[in-house]
């Protein structure tokens, strides 16, 4: 699948790599010293980058795109993720295929949810009005 697929030209795509590129080179991996980095174009133009975070408790960590995710918060679903390997070859999905199971303030029924819960004996307390 091509970047045009997704209504990207090509001085985007190639600023999308460059950055992706570019943030391997801010991955904290003491562990691995396995160097990833991630980039998003939003719906507005901007780009949002990430790199991977590895801790004490290797191989636990937090991989590049969940971090640029983390930084971009609300993304629509059919957000193109574009993954680059070390050559330059890139693997596109898009936000809803890598979070099947996502969800949104859609989701979030309010008021009744939490009478259910509580009635369940999931949720103790009062509910505010």
């Amino acid at each position: 699948m091509s970047y045009s697929n997704h209504g990207l030209s090509k001085p985007q795509f190639t600023a999308l790599q460059q950055e992706a590129i570019d943030a391997k080179g801010k991955a904290y991996c003491p562990y691995s010293n396995f160097r990833v980095g991630a980039a998003f174009l939003t719906l507005d133009g901007a780009m949002v980058v990430g790199a991977n975070i590895e801790n004490a408790s290797y191989p636990v960590g937090t991989c590049a795109e969940r971090v640029a995710l983390g930084r971009a918060v609300f993304c629509p679903l059919e957000m193109p993720i574009f993954m680059f390997d070390k050559d330059g070859k890139y693997v596109v999905k898009t936000l809803e295929e890598l979070l099947p199971m996502s969800f949104g303030p859609e989701d979030l029924k309010g008021k009744g949810d939490l009478e259910v819960m509580q009635a369940s004996g999931g949720l103790e307390g009062e509910i505010a009005p």
